[in-house]
């Protein structure tokens, strides 16, 4: 029999056979190792099988085959051993040590599977729940009117032009007729970027722009935002839309301008909606002309849309003036041309009787959804 072995502990805390003095250390000490790591091997399985994570099962590695661990303590103590044992130790604590690594390593592959499965379930859409159904977005009322308008023309043979919004002063007032003192500068007040670069006040320097870069004939349209400096309320902003039109050829002459618009009257306020011609000034146009149409509201009666008039005004014509052809290097004996502008807002105000232009800028959902 082996003489009795004093408790201990290994500095990492597990129980140590190896604790005796000198007489005990010399006998049995094959045996005792053996015993030792049957132990650590079964703490270690004990411990490995109780993991549920990656980092316990890291801490059960450094613990028992780490550096400092129990088993890796027991292989430095083979030099106490006779030349004759330590060979068939060795063995025994390199099995001891693969043994667990295997372990680990096994119960790694199940709990990385155990992870993976409990993060699925975690995120997994429980499709037996009722959907949840995206708001559809809604067209912009100005937009809807502009893309009308530009249908209408477009199916007219018209031809859709942009220029820039920021605009060379003379491309909006002087090659229109606007000369720096033209009494119709004082409705135009506005936004000037530097000496001579303004926020275009309307889309008509579109028009110019066309004109130098091509000879007749000229069929366009010309939509577009424009900044004049007003004051905010129901009816006026300083930032609103028009769409322009021109056509310049030989032989244009107003009857040509009266059919169009009454083609457009039609199109986009119905068959009943009659229309007048009113002569009014534009510098740029000669003979001018606004377009009212009648109320379709109260019918002629007289209501606040029409401010009991009957009639509503709708847009601004007329035939182009023959200095506006001349800036532009055209030859007024030869062609002539119509020009028509109409403020996009206005028309979706009238066409959705809508009260307030402020309306449009808002953003407010419960506006935007009724179109």
């Amino acid at each position: 029999m082996f003489p009795p072995v004093t408790s201990g502990k290994h500095s990492n805390g597990f129980p140590s056979l190896w604790q005796g003095g000198p007489t005990e250390i010399a006998c049995g000490r094959l045996s005792l190792m053996r015993e030792e790591l049957q132990q650590l091997q079964a703490a270690a399985h004990e411990r490995i099988a109780a993991a549920t994570t990656r980092s316990e099962l890291e801490t059960v590695r450094v613990e028992f085959v780490g550096r400092s661990g129990a088993v890796t303590l027991a292989l430095r103590r083979l030099g106490k051993l006779p030349k004759e044992e330590r060979p068939a130790a060795g063995q025994l604590a390199n099995e001891a040590r693969v043994a667990i690594e295997q372990a680990l390593e096994e119960r790694r592959s199940a709990v990385e599977e155990l992870e993976r499965t409990t993060a699925i379930e975690r995120e997994r859409l429980d499709v037996t729940l009722p959907g949840r159904s995206h708001r559809l977005g809604r067209r912009h009322p100005l937009g809807l009117v502009r893309d009308e308008l530009c249908e209408l023309f477009t199916e007219l043979g018209y031809e859709i032009v942009e220029g820039p919004e920021v605009e060379r002063e003379y491309y909006n007032f002087e090659a229109l007729n606007l000369g720096p003192d033209h009494p119709a500068r004082d409705d135009h007040d506005s936004f000037y970027i530097t000496d001579g670069v303004v926020l275009r006040t309307e889309t008509s320097a579109v028009q110019i722009r066309t004109m130098e870069a091509r000879q007749p004939p000229v069929r366009i349209i010309a939509p577009g935002r424009v900044y004049r400096r007003d004051a905010m309320d129901r009816t006026h902003s300083h930032t609103f839309h028009q769409l322009e039109g021109l056509v310049v050829d030989r032989g244009v002459t107003f009857a040509h301008l009266k059919g169009t618009l009454e083609h457009f009257v039609r199109r986009l306020f119905g068959d009943k909606v009659q229309m007048r011609l009113r002569p009014h000034y534009f510098p740029f146009t000669e003979p001018s002309a606004e377009l009212d149409i009648t109320c379709f509201k109260c019918g002629q009666s007289g209501c606040s849309l029409c401010k009991g008039s009957g009639w509503i005004e709708v847009l601004g014509c007329g035939l182009v003036h023959p200095q506006v052809l001349e800036n532009v290097g055209y030859d007024p004996e030869a062609v002539s041309g119509f020009a028509f502008g109409m403020g996009i807002d206005r028309l979706a105000m009238l066409k959705y009787g809508i009260d307030d232009i402020r309306l449009f800028f808002e953003n407010d959902l419960r506006f935007l959804r009724q179109f």
